[in-house]
């Protein structure tokens, strides 16, 4: 685990970067003269280029400087773009950011904030509507005989989460207790691999993994059988690195939180990919013990080296 978290991603990191070398310098005073900011791709890449392109130009205007993005395939690209300095601004999983925030170089400035408070989402463990399987307890019965995919290995809801739960029912996949264990590598890859039936059961999350699936007509909602989800984990942040000059990082951030309500249209742009009702979210300050939580949960599982 340790090792796919750090010398694969670094490799892919040089790979995925190497063009930002000159870009990502930052002058004298902290200010860089170009702004790239790395995000994630859950599964479908050309939607969310076109949803971030109304806030790229957003950005681009108010900060007077290019604004350019960078998506990836995993967010352990992202974290090592982050400690290689080709990155300056990263969206990140809520355990992506408590492993990127070891070193205690970035700073989170935003979540995703849903009436006024910290939106939250949901873990899940599942299988295919079609399955014999109803219950943990009959996953726990049959798991010699059963594949498992998580999705990534900084994903929160797709792997820590659900991890954890199953090590705790005496079900930890480090001990071969699976016929087989992967990573599918995004959310909608983990959930078509179930409802395929490639897969036997997965790991996923039911707003960003099952729901969004079957709003892109990918699934229909009755295809999965949710057999257990978790409590709800707090919304995933956007980090600036710490040597980026504060007054610079502090304009960012304001204008991440003034969007929703002075650029509606940049802003639903973004939130209608995610969600069904775009119009109750917003942008809001976070702080780093928002993530504690999280930091419990890691620590608890071996070879993760996550810093209490």
């Amino acid at each position: 685990m340790k090792t796919l978290i750090t010398s694969l991603a670094f490799l892919i990191t040089l790979l995925v970067f190497s063009g930002c070398h000159d870009k990502t310098a930052l002058d004298a005073n902290g200010i860089p003269e170009k702004l790239v900011i790395a995000h994630f791709n859950s599964g479908d890449a050309p939607a969310l280029k076109n949803g971030l392109e109304p806030l790229r130009k957003y950005l681009e205007e108010k900060l007077d400087m290019p604004v350019e993005y960078i998506f990836t395939s995993d967010y352990t690209s992202v974290i090592e773009g982050l400690r290689a300095k080709k990155v300056h601004i990263a969206y990140l999983s809520p355990f992506s950011y408590v492993l990127a925030s070891q070193k205690h170089d970035i700073t989170p400035i935003v979540t995703v904030g849903e009436n006024g408070k910290a939106s939250m989402y949901h873990s899940i463990i599942f299988t295919s509507a079609k399955s014999d399987l109803n219950s943990m307890a009959d996953v726990k019965a049959h798991a010699k005989n059963l594949s498992l995919c998580f999705v990534d290995p900084a994903s929160t809801s797709g792997h820590l989460i659900p991890r954890a739960y199953l090590t705790t029912i005496g079900l930890n996949p480090d001990n071969n207790v699976f016929k087989q264990t992967i990573f599918a590598g995004s959310h909608i890859a983990s959930i078509l691999s179930v409802v395929s039936g490639k897969i036997d059961v997965g790991c996923s999350t039911t707003e960003y993994g099952v729901e969004l699936a079957a709003r892109k007509g990918l699934i229909k909602p009755g295809d999965v059988k949710v057999l257990w989800q978790s409590a709800p984990i707090v919304s995933s942040p956007i980090v600036a690195r710490n040597d980026l000059n504060k007054a610079f990082v502090k304009k960012i951030q304001n204008l991440y939180l003034n969007l929703a309500k002075d650029a509606p249209d940049v802003f639903i742009a973004y939130m209608k990919l995610l969600h069904d009702h775009p119009q109750n979210y917003s942008y809001m300050t976070v702080d780093d013990s928002m993530y504690n939580g999280i930091r419990k949960v890691a620590s608890g599982i071996k070879d993760l080296s996550v810093v209490k």
